[in-house]
């Protein structure tokens, strides 16, 4: 694997009951960047990875709005759309991005902008463990906010809030935060939420 857990940062690698690729295992969600900034080639293949996510009928209606601390008066623009207890950190992230959906409508099922637009996040923070960067996707923020600082168009609807960089320390954080950001990852189990047949009848040996 291509330049990815080569930090000597915090690592939270999943704890898998079933073998998963190692790519979906290290993917997890500081608060924590390093002040580094993201090379452009690099924020150029997440959004590449973005473009080839699959998509109902092949619509694509994902959107990005992306601003980087180089521009300090767009990724203020950004910061300003998050809810405090985010802004408190997100800000020193070296790019924020927001995920935008554009609603059509399928046959009436607008709400598959929603669930192409989650298939195209979840390859661009695939692929930013791949290039050794970290991600925190944010629902904290104030869309009418986003809609009115972005010029965001009547159609489109801001989803999240993504901020990406280096990973840095823990030290570097509020103790609150800190403490969110040592502590060990948790999953509920397959039989939880995996059913087979029917609604809440679990798959015999799902968690074995």
């Amino acid at each position: 694997m291509s330049n990815t857990i080569d930090t000597p940062f915090l690592r939270k690698p999943a704890t898998a009951e079933h073998p998963i690729h190692e790519l979906i295992s290290e993917r997890w969600s500081p608060r924590a960047f390093a002040n580094r900034p993201v090379e452009a080639e690099k924020l150029h293949s997440l959004f590449e990875a973005a473009r080839w996510a699959a998509s109902t009928a092949n619509f694509q209606p994902w959107n990005f709005v992306f601003a980087t601390r180089e521009h300090p008066e767009e990724h203020a623009r950004i910061v300003e759309t998050l809810l405090e207890n985010n802004a408190k950190w997100a800000q020193e992230a070296p790019v924020l991005v927001v995920a935008v959906a554009k609603l059509y409508d399928f046959a009436g099922r607008e709400h598959n902008s929603l669930y192409d637009l989650g298939m195209a996040v979840g390859n661009l923070v695939t692929q930013a463990v791949h290039l050794g960067l970290v991600t925190h996707q944010m629902g904290g923020f104030v869309v009418d906010k986003a809609r009115e600082l972005l010029n965001i168009p009547e159609g489109y609807v801001p989803v999240a809030v993504i901020a990406i960089g280096y990973p840095g320390s823990p030290d570097t954080l509020h103790p609150v935060l800190r403490e969110r950001e040592l502590a060990p990852r948790a999953r509920k189990p397959l039989n939880e939420f995996v059913f087979e047949g029917s609604w809440q009848q679990a798959a015999p040996d799902a968690n074995a």
